[in-house]
């Protein structure tokens, strides 16, 4: 039996809060965000999301547009000036992260 790749949601997190961080929350000076914290969970869903569209093979304009509305329609934050440059830096960095992993269906540790 071939072992499923395992992807780090430890590593999807400190992606979407170093690129992504839609509402802002590593700004307020707390550790809450980090890994083990309260809010650490708050874009897992969201980042499994482009991890799995990626996996598929979705185009990556599809992943980064979905993560704009995410933030601007789900969260209520509306365009601004970075939303796009995030939703970007944080699509490639993923999809970096998971061109080291062997192919396959994932499974999260």
């Amino acid at each position: 039996m071939v072992e499923q790749p395992k992807i780090k949601l430890s590593r999807l997190r400190e992606i979407g809060w170093s690129e992504w961080d839609p509402i802002g929350l590593s700004q307020m000076g707390s550790d809450d965000w980090k890994d083990g914290g309260p809010c650490a969970d708050e874009y897992d869903s969201y980042l499994l999301q482009v991890a799995g569209r990626l996996r598929r093979g979705e185009a990556r304009g599809n992943i980064v547009a979905y993560l704009e509305k995410i933030e601007m329609v789900h969260m209520g934050g509306g365009r601004l000036a970075t939303t796009r440059t995030r939703a970007e830096a944080t699509v490639a960095a993923i999809a970096h992260y998971l061109a080291d992993l062997p192919a396959g269906p994932l499974k999260v540790r």
